[in-house]
Protein backbone atom coordinates (compact mmCIF):
# COMPACT_ATOMS: atom_id res chain seq x y z
CA UNK A 1 0.00 0.00 0.00
CA UNK A 2 1.64 2.95 -1.06
CA UNK A 3 -1.01 6.03 0.88
CA UNK A 4 -3.58 6.03 3.24
CA UNK A 5 -6.54 5.01 1.19
CA UNK A 6 -9.89 6.49 2.49
CA UNK A 7 -13.12 4.31 3.52
CA UNK A 8 -15.48 6.31 0.99
CA UNK A 9 -15.06 8.27 -1.88
CA UNK A 10 -17.24 10.28 -4.51
CA UNK A 11 -18.44 8.43 -7.50
CA UNK A 12 -21.35 8.72 -10.25
CA UNK A 13 -24.02 5.93 -10.04
CA UNK A 14 -26.59 5.04 -12.79
CA UNK A 15 -29.99 4.67 -11.66
CA UNK A 16 -31.68 4.93 -15.08
CA UNK A 17 -31.42 6.73 -18.26
CA UNK A 18 -30.88 10.39 -17.23
CA UNK A 19 -31.04 9.88 -14.17
CA UNK A 20 -26.80 9.72 -13.32
CA UNK A 21 -25.64 10.98 -9.54
CA UNK A 22 -22.88 11.90 -7.92
CA UNK A 23 -23.30 9.80 -4.52
CA UNK A 24 -20.56 9.24 -1.26
CA UNK A 25 -19.69 5.57 -2.21
CA UNK A 26 -17.23 2.60 -0.14
CA UNK A 27 -14.33 2.81 -1.39
CA UNK A 28 -13.64 -1.01 -2.81
CA UNK A 29 -11.71 -2.94 -1.41
CA UNK A 30 -9.79 -5.80 -3.13
CA UNK A 31 -10.06 -9.25 -2.39
CA UNK A 32 -7.22 -11.87 -3.18
CA UNK A 33 -6.34 -11.54 -6.84
CA UNK A 34 -7.64 -7.81 -7.22
CA UNK A 35 -5.81 -4.83 -7.38
CA UNK A 36 -7.02 -1.39 -6.36
CA UNK A 37 -6.38 2.00 -8.39
CA UNK A 38 -6.69 5.38 -7.80
CA UNK A 39 -7.85 6.68 -10.76
CA UNK A 40 -6.48 9.54 -12.52
CA UNK A 41 -8.61 10.25 -16.11
CA UNK A 42 -11.68 8.31 -17.14
CA UNK A 43 -12.75 9.32 -20.95
CA UNK A 44 -16.24 10.05 -21.94
CA UNK A 45 -17.24 7.81 -24.44
CA UNK A 46 -19.98 8.27 -27.21
CA UNK A 47 -21.38 5.15 -25.57
CA UNK A 48 -21.40 6.31 -22.08
CA UNK A 49 -23.68 9.90 -23.70
CA UNK A 50 -26.07 6.92 -25.16
CA UNK A 51 -26.47 4.86 -22.75
CA UNK A 52 -27.23 8.27 -20.43
CA UNK A 53 -30.18 8.88 -23.41
CA UNK A 54 -31.69 5.27 -23.05
CA UNK A 55 -30.02 4.27 -26.08
CA UNK A 56 -31.72 0.81 -26.94
CA UNK A 57 -28.51 -1.15 -27.02
CA UNK A 58 -28.00 -0.34 -23.57
CA UNK A 59 -31.64 -0.42 -21.86
CA UNK A 60 -32.98 -2.99 -24.12
CA UNK A 61 -35.92 -2.91 -26.49
CA UNK A 62 -38.08 -5.88 -27.93
CA UNK A 63 -35.38 -7.34 -29.84
CA UNK A 64 -33.25 -7.33 -27.01
CA UNK A 65 -32.35 -7.27 -23.32
CA UNK A 66 -31.80 -5.03 -21.27
CA UNK A 67 -27.42 -4.97 -20.37
CA UNK A 68 -26.62 -2.02 -18.45
CA UNK A 69 -27.31 -2.07 -14.77
CA UNK A 70 -28.69 0.62 -12.32
CA UNK A 71 -26.49 1.19 -9.60
CA UNK A 72 -23.02 0.72 -11.46
CA UNK A 73 -20.35 3.33 -11.76
CA UNK A 74 -20.26 4.22 -15.32
CA UNK A 75 -16.59 4.72 -17.06
CA UNK A 76 -14.86 2.31 -18.84
CA UNK A 77 -11.86 4.12 -20.51
CA UNK A 78 -8.92 5.13 -17.93
CA UNK A 79 -5.71 5.30 -16.86
CA UNK A 80 -4.67 5.58 -13.01
CA UNK A 81 -2.11 4.28 -10.76
CA UNK A 82 -2.12 0.67 -8.39
CA UNK A 83 -2.72 1.45 -4.88
CA UNK A 84 -3.35 -1.73 -3.64
CA UNK A 85 -2.83 -5.57 -4.32
CA UNK A 86 -1.58 -8.52 -2.83
CA UNK A 87 1.12 -10.64 -4.30
CA UNK A 88 -1.46 -12.76 -6.22
CA UNK A 89 -2.59 -9.82 -7.69
CA UNK A 90 0.20 -8.17 -8.84
CA UNK A 91 2.32 -10.87 -10.32
CA UNK A 92 -0.88 -12.20 -12.19
CA UNK A 93 -1.11 -8.49 -14.14
CA UNK A 94 2.76 -8.23 -14.39
CA UNK A 95 2.79 -4.88 -11.94
CA UNK A 96 4.28 -3.40 -8.70
CA UNK A 97 2.40 -1.01 -6.88
CA UNK A 98 2.96 2.66 -7.82
CA UNK A 99 2.49 1.61 -11.50
CA UNK A 100 0.14 3.35 -13.95
CA UNK A 101 -1.91 0.96 -15.48
CA UNK A 102 -5.14 0.81 -18.16
CA UNK A 103 -7.34 -1.84 -18.39
CA UNK A 104 -9.26 -3.17 -21.33
CA UNK A 105 -12.68 -2.44 -21.01
CA UNK A 106 -14.39 -6.07 -21.30
CA UNK A 107 -13.43 -8.32 -18.23
CA UNK A 108 -13.83 -12.00 -20.02
CA UNK A 109 -15.20 -15.02 -18.33
CA UNK A 110 -12.57 -17.65 -20.05
CA UNK A 111 -15.24 -19.78 -19.84
CA UNK A 112 -17.59 -19.61 -22.61
CA UNK A 113 -17.05 -20.34 -26.48
CA UNK A 114 -15.42 -16.94 -27.70
CA UNK A 115 -13.26 -17.31 -24.83
CA UNK A 116 -11.73 -20.87 -24.79
CA UNK A 117 -11.48 -20.02 -28.79
CA UNK A 118 -8.96 -17.05 -27.77
CA UNK A 119 -11.83 -14.33 -29.43
CA UNK A 120 -12.44 -12.89 -25.43
CA UNK A 121 -13.84 -9.41 -26.78
CA UNK A 122 -17.18 -11.64 -27.68
CA UNK A 123 -17.23 -13.16 -24.20
CA UNK A 124 -20.93 -14.53 -24.03
CA UNK A 125 -21.78 -13.19 -20.37
CA UNK A 126 -20.07 -9.62 -21.82
CA UNK A 127 -18.76 -8.18 -18.19
CA UNK A 128 -17.73 -4.47 -18.88
CA UNK A 129 -16.48 -1.99 -16.78
CA UNK A 130 -18.92 0.54 -15.88
CA UNK A 131 -22.00 -1.22 -17.60
CA UNK A 132 -22.34 -4.83 -16.42
CA UNK A 133 -21.48 -6.22 -13.64
CA UNK A 134 -17.93 -4.13 -12.94
CA UNK A 135 -18.08 -0.83 -11.72
CA UNK A 136 -16.25 1.59 -13.68
CA UNK A 137 -13.92 4.67 -13.37
CA UNK A 138 -16.00 7.75 -12.87
CA UNK A 139 -15.21 7.49 -9.05
CA UNK A 140 -11.59 8.45 -7.05
CA UNK A 141 -11.15 4.74 -7.17
CA UNK A 142 -11.77 1.89 -9.20
CA UNK A 143 -11.73 -2.48 -8.39
CA UNK A 144 -9.26 -4.20 -10.97
CA UNK A 145 -10.50 -7.93 -10.56
CA UNK A 146 -8.49 -10.89 -11.24
CA UNK A 147 -10.13 -11.35 -14.78
CA UNK A 148 -8.92 -8.10 -16.49
CA UNK A 149 -6.69 -7.35 -18.74
CA UNK A 150 -4.06 -4.56 -17.45
CA UNK A 151 -1.35 -2.87 -19.55
CA UNK A 152 1.18 -0.60 -18.25
CA UNK A 153 1.39 2.66 -19.89
CA UNK A 154 3.89 5.33 -19.29
CA UNK A 155 3.77 7.71 -16.25
CA UNK A 156 5.27 10.35 -18.59
CA UNK A 157 2.05 11.01 -20.50
CA UNK A 158 -0.72 13.49 -19.23
CA UNK A 159 -3.41 11.24 -17.43
CA UNK A 160 -6.11 12.22 -20.13
CA UNK A 161 -3.56 11.90 -23.04
CA UNK A 162 -3.13 7.89 -21.31
CA UNK A 163 -6.82 6.98 -21.21
CA UNK A 164 -7.09 7.96 -24.76
CA UNK A 165 -5.61 4.28 -25.26
CA UNK A 166 -9.13 2.62 -25.05
CA UNK A 167 -10.60 4.80 -27.90
CA UNK A 168 -7.46 4.37 -30.12
CA UNK A 169 -7.27 0.36 -29.27
CA UNK A 170 -11.03 0.24 -30.12
CA UNK A 171 -10.18 2.04 -33.71
CA UNK A 172 -6.97 -0.13 -34.22
CA UNK A 173 -8.98 -2.89 -34.48
CA UNK A 174 -11.60 -1.67 -36.75
CA UNK A 175 -8.54 -0.63 -39.17
CA UNK A 176 -7.12 -4.60 -38.73
CA UNK A 177 -10.58 -5.74 -39.95
CA UNK A 178 -10.19 -3.70 -43.27
CA UNK A 179 -6.96 -5.40 -44.44
CA UNK A 180 -6.02 -2.23 -45.80
CA UNK A 181 -3.31 -2.73 -48.70
CA UNK A 182 -0.80 -0.42 -50.33
CA UNK A 183 -2.66 0.72 -53.21
CA UNK A 184 -5.76 1.45 -51.49
CA UNK A 185 -7.93 4.60 -51.32
CA UNK A 186 -9.37 4.38 -47.99
CA UNK A 187 -12.01 6.56 -46.43
CA UNK A 188 -12.76 7.49 -42.92
CA UNK A 189 -16.32 9.13 -41.68
CA UNK A 190 -15.75 10.99 -39.06
CA UNK A 191 -13.01 13.24 -36.89
CA UNK A 192 -14.28 12.64 -33.63
CA UNK A 193 -12.47 10.82 -30.65
CA UNK A 194 -12.97 7.21 -32.85
CA UNK A 195 -12.29 8.88 -36.09
CA UNK A 196 -9.21 10.26 -35.20
CA UNK A 197 -8.18 6.55 -34.13
CA UNK A 198 -9.44 5.00 -37.59
CA UNK A 199 -6.79 7.68 -39.34
CA UNK A 200 -4.39 7.34 -37.01
CA UNK A 201 -4.37 3.51 -37.83
CA UNK A 202 -4.99 3.59 -40.83
CA UNK A 203 -2.08 6.14 -41.32
CA UNK A 204 0.01 3.20 -40.24
CA UNK A 205 -1.23 0.75 -42.88
CA UNK A 206 0.04 3.01 -45.54
CA UNK A 207 -2.56 3.09 -47.87
CA UNK A 208 -1.76 5.08 -51.61
CA UNK A 209 -4.82 7.80 -50.35
CA UNK A 210 -6.34 8.09 -46.97
CA UNK A 211 -9.41 10.87 -46.97
CA UNK A 212 -11.07 11.75 -43.52
CA UNK A 213 -14.91 13.35 -44.08
CA UNK A 214 -16.87 15.79 -41.76
CA UNK A 215 -19.08 18.32 -41.38
CA UNK A 216 -16.41 20.63 -39.43
CA UNK A 217 -13.54 22.06 -40.70
CA UNK A 218 -11.44 22.37 -37.51
CA UNK A 219 -11.81 18.84 -37.15
CA UNK A 220 -10.91 17.92 -40.75
CA UNK A 221 -7.74 19.73 -39.47
CA UNK A 222 -7.20 17.59 -36.82
CA UNK A 223 -7.61 14.33 -39.06
CA UNK A 224 -5.25 15.87 -41.06
CA UNK A 225 -2.59 15.90 -38.58
CA UNK A 226 -3.34 12.51 -37.95
CA UNK A 227 -2.50 11.51 -41.18
CA UNK A 228 -5.35 12.16 -44.10
CA UNK A 229 -3.97 13.15 -47.41
CA UNK A 230 -7.07 14.68 -48.40
CA UNK A 231 -10.24 16.01 -45.90
CA UNK A 232 -13.31 16.61 -47.17
CA UNK A 233 -16.16 18.74 -45.52
CA UNK A 234 -19.82 16.97 -46.44
CA UNK A 235 -21.29 20.51 -45.58
CA UNK A 236 -19.96 21.76 -48.96
CA UNK A 237 -18.81 19.54 -51.03
CA UNK A 238 -20.41 15.73 -52.50
CA UNK A 239 -18.35 13.19 -50.83
CA UNK A 240 -19.67 10.09 -52.67
CA UNK A 241 -19.17 12.47 -56.34
CA UNK A 242 -15.71 13.47 -55.16
CA UNK A 243 -14.12 9.90 -54.55
CA UNK A 244 -15.54 8.87 -58.06
CA UNK A 245 -13.80 11.34 -59.36
CA UNK A 246 -10.58 10.78 -57.57
CA UNK A 247 -10.76 7.19 -58.28
CA UNK A 248 -11.76 7.19 -61.83
CA UNK A 249 -15.14 6.61 -61.13
CA UNK A 250 -14.73 2.98 -59.46
CA UNK A 251 -14.86 4.24 -55.62
CA UNK A 252 -12.79 3.80 -52.32
CA UNK A 253 -11.64 0.69 -51.95
CA UNK A 254 -12.00 0.55 -48.08
CA UNK A 255 -14.83 2.49 -45.57
CA UNK A 256 -14.16 2.84 -41.98
CA UNK A 257 -17.49 4.47 -40.44
CA UNK A 258 -16.92 6.04 -37.02
CA UNK A 259 -19.63 8.89 -36.59
CA UNK A 260 -22.76 6.59 -35.16
CA UNK A 261 -24.90 8.70 -37.35
CA UNK A 262 -27.27 6.61 -39.79
CA UNK A 263 -26.68 9.21 -42.59
CA UNK A 264 -22.92 7.86 -43.21
CA UNK A 265 -24.13 4.33 -43.72
CA UNK A 266 -25.26 4.96 -46.97
CA UNK A 267 -22.47 7.33 -47.64
CA UNK A 268 -19.94 4.61 -47.29
CA UNK A 269 -22.50 2.56 -49.60
CA UNK A 270 -22.59 5.06 -52.14
CA UNK A 271 -18.58 5.58 -52.55
CA UNK A 272 -17.10 2.13 -51.96
CA UNK A 273 -16.46 0.85 -55.49
CA UNK A 274 -17.69 -2.93 -56.65
CA UNK A 275 -15.71 -5.26 -54.27
CA UNK A 276 -14.94 -2.91 -51.40
CA UNK A 277 -14.86 -3.86 -47.98
CA UNK A 278 -17.08 -1.18 -45.15
CA UNK A 279 -16.30 -1.43 -41.60
CA UNK A 280 -18.85 -0.17 -39.13
CA UNK A 281 -17.48 1.19 -35.57
CA UNK A 282 -20.21 2.86 -34.07
CA UNK A 283 -22.85 2.66 -31.18
CA UNK A 284 -26.18 3.94 -33.05
CA UNK A 285 -28.63 5.76 -31.44
CA UNK A 286 -31.34 4.98 -33.76
CA UNK A 287 -32.28 2.38 -36.25
CA UNK A 288 -30.46 2.64 -39.85
CA UNK A 289 -32.22 1.48 -42.78
CA UNK A 290 -30.50 1.35 -46.07
CA UNK A 291 -30.77 -0.56 -49.57
CA UNK A 292 -28.98 -3.59 -48.95
CA UNK A 293 -28.84 -4.51 -52.79
CA UNK A 294 -25.95 -2.32 -52.95
CA UNK A 295 -24.77 -4.74 -50.92
CA UNK A 296 -25.40 -7.81 -52.21
CA UNK A 297 -26.51 -7.37 -55.90
CA UNK A 298 -24.71 -3.91 -56.96
CA UNK A 299 -21.57 -4.83 -55.63
CA UNK A 300 -20.75 -7.58 -53.48
CA UNK A 301 -19.35 -5.74 -50.86
CA UNK A 302 -18.10 -7.10 -47.68
CA UNK A 303 -19.74 -5.36 -44.85
CA UNK A 304 -17.79 -6.28 -41.60
CA UNK A 305 -18.29 -5.05 -37.97
CA UNK A 306 -15.71 -3.99 -35.36
CA UNK A 307 -16.24 -4.32 -31.52
CA UNK A 308 -13.81 -2.99 -28.65
CA UNK A 309 -9.76 -3.35 -29.36
CA UNK A 310 -8.73 -6.86 -29.20
CA UNK A 311 -4.91 -7.51 -29.51
CA UNK A 312 -4.32 -3.35 -30.18
CA UNK A 313 -3.72 -2.10 -26.50
CA UNK A 314 0.04 -2.89 -26.49
CA UNK A 315 -0.11 -1.54 -30.15
CA UNK A 316 -1.94 1.43 -28.72
CA UNK A 317 0.09 2.31 -25.57
CA UNK A 318 3.42 2.20 -28.18
CA UNK A 319 1.54 5.01 -30.42
CA UNK A 320 0.90 7.46 -27.45
CA UNK A 321 4.08 6.98 -26.11
CA UNK A 322 6.08 7.53 -29.36
CA UNK A 323 3.89 10.57 -29.71
CA UNK A 324 2.06 9.47 -33.11
CA UNK A 325 -1.36 10.62 -32.56
CA UNK A 326 -1.86 14.60 -31.71
CA UNK A 327 -3.52 13.94 -28.27
CA UNK A 328 -2.78 17.37 -27.00
CA UNK A 329 -5.14 18.59 -29.92
CA UNK A 330 -7.63 15.43 -29.42
CA UNK A 331 -8.08 15.79 -25.62
CA UNK A 332 -9.97 19.39 -25.74
CA UNK A 333 -11.64 19.12 -22.08
CA UNK A 334 -10.78 18.16 -18.86
CA UNK A 335 -13.47 18.56 -15.97
CA UNK A 336 -14.04 17.43 -11.73
CA UNK A 337 -16.00 14.38 -10.97
CA UNK A 338 -18.73 17.02 -9.84
CA UNK A 339 -18.57 18.50 -13.24
CA UNK A 340 -19.87 14.83 -14.84
CA UNK A 341 -23.13 16.27 -16.25
CA UNK A 342 -21.18 19.35 -18.14
CA UNK A 343 -18.70 16.74 -19.43
CA UNK A 344 -21.66 14.70 -20.83
CA UNK A 345 -23.19 17.44 -22.34
CA UNK A 346 -20.50 19.09 -23.93
CA UNK A 347 -20.06 15.54 -25.69
CA UNK A 348 -23.59 16.15 -26.81
CA UNK A 349 -23.05 19.45 -28.54
CA UNK A 350 -21.87 18.26 -31.62
CA UNK A 351 -21.40 21.71 -32.91
CA UNK A 352 -19.44 22.49 -29.79
CA UNK A 353 -15.21 22.85 -29.34
CA UNK A 354 -14.72 19.91 -27.72
CA UNK A 355 -13.46 16.72 -29.50
CA UNK A 356 -12.13 14.42 -26.55
CA UNK A 357 -14.01 15.04 -23.07
CA UNK A 358 -12.41 13.33 -19.87
CA UNK A 359 -13.02 13.44 -16.32
CA UNK A 360 -9.94 13.62 -13.76
CA UNK A 361 -11.96 12.45 -10.25
CA UNK A 362 -9.03 13.04 -8.12
CA UNK A 363 -8.00 16.68 -9.38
Amino acid sequence: MLHSIPEQMQAVVVHGPKDYRLETVDVPSPGPGDLLMKVEAVGVCASDLKCWHGAAKFWGDDNRPTYVQTGIIPGHEFVGSVVAGDEAGLAQHGVALGDRVTCEQIVPCEECRYCRRGEYWMCAPHDMFGFRNFNGAMAQYVLVPTRARVHKISAELKAHHAAFVEPLSCALHAVERANIKFGDVVVVAGCGPIGLGLIAGARQKNPMTLVALDLDDNKLELGRRCGADVVLNISKVDAVAEIKKMTDGYGADVYLEGTGHPSAVGQGLNLLRKLGTYVEYSVFGSDVTVDWSIISDDKELDVLGAHLGPNCWPAAVKMLENGAVPVNDICTHQLGLADFQKALDLVADAGGSSVKVSILPNA
